[in-house]
């Protein structure tokens, strides 16, 4: 092992450590107005794993040289965190939020529940499924919006909110489980174990469709007595034209066609931000700080992350099937489950069901806390406002991410 490794290892757990502590240094934020500045970006959890990272750099410029630390942040892949930034800003710009509104508002009404009811069950569980289709973080970016305003609001009971938070975290960890390029730890190994969408689909998809619908009914049947119209939503301005929408949607399914392309999709990203500056009537103010905050949040885990696989792979290596599953679980919790993923395909030899309880126990803790899955700070960014001094609590996510995580997996154990 060498120094650079264990001093890593030593960030990376400083690093979990702070984001345990993010919710204290915004109270430190308005006990001490002077600094109160400061106190609050190292608050904000987004913030947390890309400020250890340039730590990690510094200590690698001092412990092997210069040229060491900028090779080293040189080699890591970065396409993940520069895909989400891109899909949270078009997901969530106007003409398709609006759209996805309007759709699930008409199959809401055609549903025996109240519309509010119906309306979260749908964010809950047909939404985290559509992350099959369009990736996991741009459901994330959809079921947020649409949920804000129902659910994580003020006069929302506090541990309702970290339940529904957890509901919708676990769910669309799992959610993108029908196909074999929508969920990142599935994209990891796909290619190495020749996972095709009908493998992921009858091996993963169906029992996460169960599963998910099991925890969106759940929540929701809690939520319903607290549940009311939206205040001050309807739109002011004139609906947006049909072929705006239509542009919109198809910047989005460029993006997610080309989402391992960065030098492409990047290029489609510069064109939209010029065609929503063209046409700003039919626009609302883009998410580029939420979605640059979540991108700096992903790429610090990148490089973080690099230096704990002396550590990890051996644990991956030595566990029985089902133990697997479990330390999967958990590890994800501390990491992240791609990047777990990733360790369990450098592995040769491993059987059909090692594989299968590596990926099963990756995504059923995906929605344990903001790390574990890398569409959760995007929901983080999002919600977060809805929550007690603006920020969401490791321990209160844990708590409401348990009963969730745990029909998951039942589903994928006992199913």
């Amino acid at each position: 092992m060498q120094t650079i490794q264990l001093v890593g290892a030593v960030l990376f757990g400083l690093a979990l450590l702070h984001t345990f502590a993010a919710k204290y240094f915004e109270k430190l934020s308005q006990r001490h107005p002077r600094h109160a500045g400061l106190f609050h970006l190292l608050g904000e959890v987004e913030v947390v794993f890309g400020f250890w990272a340039f730590i990690l750099m510094l200590a690698l410029a001092f412990l092997n040289g210069g040229q060491a630390a900028i090779a080293y942040a040189e080699s890591r892949q970065y396409t993940e965190p520069l895909f989400v930034f891109v899909v949270m800003v078009v997901a969530a710009s106007r003409p398709v939020t609006e759209c996805v509104q309007r759709v699930l508002s008409a199959l809401a009404r055609r549903t025996p529940a109240p519309t509010e009811l119906a309306l979260v069950w749908l964010g809950l569980a047909l939404v985290p499924l559509t992350g099959s289709l369009i990736t996991e973080p741009a459901a994330m970016t959809l079921a947020a919006l649409m949920l804000a305003p129902l659910i994580f609001r003020d006069g929302m009971p506090e541990w309702l909110k970290y339940g529904a938070l957890g509901v919708l975290f676990v769910n669309i960890s799992i959610g993108g489980m029908l196909t074999s390029y929508a969920a990142p730890p599935v994209l990891m190994v796909a290619a190495t174990w020749d996972w095709n969408t009908s493998y992921v689909a009858t091996h993963f998809g169906w029992k996460a469709v169960i599963a998910v619908v099991i925890n969106a009914t759940v929540i929701s049947f809690m939520l319903r007595k607290h549940l009311r119209a939206p205040v001050g939503t309807a739109p002011a301005t004139p609906a947006v034209p049909l072929a705006v929408t239509l542009i919109h949607l198809g910047f989005l399914a460029a993006v997610v066609m080309l989402g391992h392309h960065p030098v492409l999709f990047l290029g489609i990203f510069m064109l939209f931000l010029g065609f929503t500056t063209a046409y700003q009537r039919h626009q609302s103010p883009l998410i580029i700080k939420e979605g640059l905050l979540v991108g700096f949040f992903l790429a610090g885990l990148v490089v973080l992350g690099g230096m704990q696989q002396w550590w990890l792979q051996p644990i991956v290596e030595s566990l029985s099937p089902l133990a697997l599953f479990f330390g999967a679980m958990s590890l994800t919790a501390i990491t992240d489950n791609a990047a777990l993923t990733y360790l369990g395909s450098l592995i040769d030899g491993m059987s059909a069901e090692a594989q299968y309880m590596l990926m099963a126990g990756a995504v059923t803790g995906g929605g344990l806390t903001v790390i574990a899955n890398a569409p959760n700070p995007a929901g983080v960014a999002l919600l977060r406002r809805g929550f007690l001094d603006q920020s969401i609590g490791t321990l209160g996510l844990l708590a409401g991410a348990a009963a969730p995580t745990a029909v998951a997996a039942m589903a994928f154990l006992l199913l």
